[in-house]
This record gives C-alpha cells, structure tokens and sequence, in this order.
C-alpha cells in the first residue's frame, strides 16, 4: 500500500521544463528570473501600491522584515507561542527577544486581547500568522498596532492565495512574508519573499539580502553583475538562486488550480470528519481561502494512539506545531498563561492534503479517522 504523505508538492512537467531551462541557461546565482518572480506575485496580489523581494528562505524573510523595521538588541516582539520556530529564532536574530501571547481558541490565531496585556516599553513589534486555513482579523490588528505604536510582520507563510475581505494577502498588511520551502502551498524548492511598501524599503532589502552589497538588481536581473559597488550596511547571502526563481514562477502560474483543489479537499474533510463527537475541524467554510495544512484537533489522551493507527494503514500525519515556551531556548521568555496554546499544543493533528489530491486517496485518510474513532 502506498504511502500517504502530509505533504506533495505539485511538481509537473511545467516545472522540469523552467528546471531545465534556467540550468541550460548557465547564470546560476540572481537573475532574471528572480526578478520575473517578483513581478509576478505583484500581479497575483494585485498590489499596484506594493513592492516585492526575493530571498532565499521564509527565515531569511522573517530576519530581513525584523531588521527593516527597527528591531534590535533590547526590544521585544510579541508572537504568539503557537507559532513556527523560525519566527522565533528570526526574533533572536535581531538581538531581541520574543514575547510569547496566547490564540483565539477558534481561529488558533493570535489573540489581541491577551497581547495587550504583554505590550510594554521595550515592545517594537508584532508578529501575527495566519494558521493553516484560517486567517487573522486584520483590520483589529492594524487598529491594535496603530494604538501601540507597533510595526506589525504579517507572516503569511499559510495563507499564499487567500483573501481577507476581498483582499489578497500580501496586499494590505504593513509588512507581509511569504515562504516557498519544499511543503509550502507553492514551492520554488526554497524561497522566501517579503511584500514592504516603499522603494527605500526595496533598497535597503536588496542590499542586506547580498551581503551588504549596492549591486543593482537592474543590472542582475538582466543575468549580469556589477563590479564596483558600495557596502554601507550590514548583509547576509540571503538572495534568492535563478533557478528557484524559475520554479516560483511555474508554481505561481498555477496558484487558481492549487487553490481550487486544495479548498476543495478541505471542505470535503470538514463535511466528513464534522461529523465525529471526539473531533473538532475548522471552523471556516474555506471560501476564500487558500489553505496550507488541513488540522484537525481531537482528545490529548487519544492523538498518538491516532497517529499509530494511521501509520500503520500508510497514512502520515503532522503535528504543527509544539509551542514556543516547550523549547528549552525560550522557555525563560517573557509570556501570559497560554492556556489555550498549551490545550491546542496537546490536540492539534496535521492531515495529509495536497494540491490536485485524488478522491481515493483523501477518502484513504477519512475512512482511517472515521475507522480509529468508531
């Protein structure tokens, strides 16, 4: 029987063909298709008002945004603790340390109430997610940070594709990161990209993502480079490589069939797996949304015994993910109760969904679900 993974990327003949060509093509590092990316997602997102910037990694994305709005040794950033590590570690980046809120026990995103209480003096920031098929409530979080002071980092690492209240993600916040990684909804292998709003934004980003270098991206996105040049800031080589840019575009180009298959999917299993006492889906209709991840959440007592079950009938499962305050490295960290994280840390279930994904093999992982809680 084969295996069922969490994750699949939609790897097609589209993107052995941009693989081929951008080798065959011979300029390796930062070039044009870098460039063609950017433009893209631009278009997709319809953010005339916007600009965008490549980079190697969604942490590298998340480290470069930190640094663009200030963030340095001595400040904090509030996050919520049911969060991916590398927003975590990106804060640490900077010298500054994370300040660890609690979610919405619906969404399982960030709860603006519960991060009033954590704004203090030293706060310069907050990071706010969109957890797998579920958006934040953006406009309470722009009123919150204008009320504050506060620059907020929209990680849109899930939500790729999604719309809140007719606009798309990646079009509104003050700043927005995308991921590309090998499991992300669209993949360019790795990637990242950050969405900022002024060209002296754009500049200080072109510059820290190539070490520190004033090359022009004009120049390398015509597959050339400059020799002379000034370093005036602090870099890291965090660009991102012509051939991923190919691959992002390929997945780019395909983003409505993603979205329609994958929201598909979801609903499918909110209507099957609904069903079931012990179970709790979504609580979305997933118009709208371009989901990353389909979760589930059922009994803490229950979950690994659940997960065995699955494995053992080929069907692999995630949990995304185990709280920040967990780790060792941020268990000292400053933080509320987070009563709800730590229930949901306990509960929560990644099941497999991928984009294009056959009935049979989605119908495998309901009936295993349906099989374990019967």
């Amino acid at each position: 029987m084969e295996k069922i993974p969490v994750f699949k990327p939609l790897l097609e003949a589209e993107e052995l063909n941009a693989a081929e060509e951008a080798l065959r093509m011979g300029w390796l590092g930062m070039g044009k298709y870098v460039g063609d990316f950017e433009q893209a997602m631009l278009g997709v997102l319809g953010a005339k008002d916007r600009h965008a910037v490549a980079v190697s990694t969604g942490h590298a994305a998340l480290h470069l945004g930190l640094l663009l709005i200030g963030v340095g040794p001595g400040d904090e950033v509030i996050t919520p603790a049911f969060n991916n590590i590398a927003d975590f570690q990106a804060i640490l980046a900077t010298g500054a340390k994370p300040v660890f809120c609690d979610i919405d026990p619906v969404t399982l995103c960030v709860d603006l109430a519960d991060a009033e209480s954590l704004v203090g003096p030293r706060t310069k920031a907050i990071i706010v997610m969109d957890y797998d098929c579920v958006l934040c409530d953006h406009d309470a979080v722009a009123v919150f940070a204008e009320r504050h002071g506060l620059r907020v980092l929209h990680d849109g690492a899930h939500a790729l594709g999604s719309k809140h209240r007719g606009k798309m993600v990646g079009s509104f916040s003050d700043i927005t990161m995308f991921s590309f990684d090998p499991v992300k909804t669209i993949t360019c292998i790795d990637g990242g990209m950050l969405i900022v709003r002024t060209e002296e934004e754009v500049r200080r980003l072109h510059e820290m993502r190539l070490i520190g270098m004033g090359q022009p991206a004009s120049v390398m996105y015509q597959n050339q480079r400059a020799w002379t040049y000034d370093v005036q800031q602090l870099g890291f080589r965090y660009h991102l490589a012509n051939l991923h840019g190919a691959l992002g575009l390929a997945q780019l180009a395909k983003l409505p069939i993603i979205s329609e298959t994958r929201r598909a999917s979801c609903k499918r299993y909110n209507a099957e797996l609904g069903q079931l006492s012990d179970v709790v889906v979504p609580k979305t209709d997933f118009d709208d949304i371009t989901p990353f991840l389909y979760y589930i959440r059922v009994p803490a007592a229950r979950r690994d015994a659940l997960r065995i079950f699955l494995a053992e009938r080929g069907i692999d499962t995630g949990i995304h993910w185990q709280p920040g305050h967990w780790f060792t490295l941020f268990r000292d960290c400053r933080r509320s109760a987070l009563a709800v994280t730590d229930q949901v840390g306990h509960e929560v279930l990644s099941l497999p969904l991928h984009s294009k994904m056959p009935d049979q093999v989605q119908q495998r992982v309901i009936d295993g679900v349906k099989a374990f809680f019967a």
